[in-house]
């Protein structure tokens, strides 16, 4: 029910490295020979030394690499301006984790971002997929480490095998992170909007009051409030840690304009802070 929703965005859109001077007919200096194309629009201007990596070249290797693992998995894909894009890879067939309750299950889950005016490095990590909310939580450590090698003309990807990385996140985060959830979801929050504040103090995501003369919630905050108590009414138990971290995480990806890399950077510390509460 949950995974029919997923985003489906495309992501193989035209692009292409040309001669800035070509398009201008005038010189350009020295580091910005070359302007990056996607889907008509110029999104990047580069050096030669720059080494372009389609998203067809990109996202179709990573894809390879789960199906070479035997692996099931549902995709997610995001494509943000024609600029910057992610693969979403969540893994059906492997361990399921329920935070005591058995309606909010974790997947663990595997993102690929790639982009090309710059914003984000082409990268692989694993991390966790959470069916009640369909966000994504990108609380792990484990990346996937593969090289690219650029040459004049050509950029060459070399990707890991994944069967050996996948189970060893598994065996380990996979496992001492949920265990981490589980601690959350014991803590009762009495005071939605006191945790709501205190949370935005510590980690200064966004302003909890108003402004200046009005401390009642700004609207990120009341909606920050409103997931949580919906959450709390849907899986019929009352307001906890765990549900506080995943209203958070909630509106930082659908709400707050931020890089992918940015919204990572953010969970992560909107984790452990709510974490630390516990």
């Amino acid at each position: 029910m949950y995974l029919s929703k997923l985003q489906q965005d495309e992501i193989f859109v035209p692009s292409e490295m040309k001669s800035l001077q070509s398009l201008i007919q005038l010189p350009s200096r020295r580091g910005l020979e070359n302007v990056i194309i996607s889907n008509g629009k110029i999104v990047n201007v580069v050096s030669n030394s720059y080494g372009h990596v389609p998203n067809e070249n990109f996202f179709k290797r990573a894809e390879a690499m789960l199906k070479d693992a035997n692996l099931k998995y549902l995709k997610r894909t995001i494509n943000r301006g024609d600029r910057s894009f992610i693969t979403d890879f969540i893994i059906e067939d492997r361990k399921q984790f329920s935070v005591k309750h058995s309606d909010d299950l974790i997947l663990p889950m595997l993102r690929f971002k790639n982009s090309y005016d710059g914003s984000e490095k082409t990268s692989g990590h694993f991390g966790f997929y959470r069916k009640v909310c369909a966000n994504g939580l990108h609380v792990s450590k484990a990346e996937v480490e593969f090289s690219i090698k650029h040459s004049k003309n050509n950029t060459e990807l070399i990707m890991p095998r994944l069967n050996l990385l996948f189970d060893k996140f598994l065996d380990n985060e996979f496992y001492s992170i949920t265990k981490q959830f589980e601690i959350m979801k014991d803590f009762r929050i009495l005071d939605t909007k006191a945790f709501v504040k205190h949370i935005l103090e510590q980690t200064k995501l966004f302003r909890y009051e108003c402004s200046d003369k009005n401390d009642n919630p700004s609207k990120k905050s009341r909606e920050v409030i409103e997931v949580l108590n919906s959450e709390s009414i849907l899986l019929n138990e009352p307001p906890n840690l765990w549900l506080g971290y995943n209203a958070f995480n909630s509106i930082l990806h659908r709400t707050l304009k931020k890089t992918f890399s940015q919204q990572e950077r953010l969970d992560k510390k909107l984790f452990e802070t709510i974490l630390d509460m516990a």
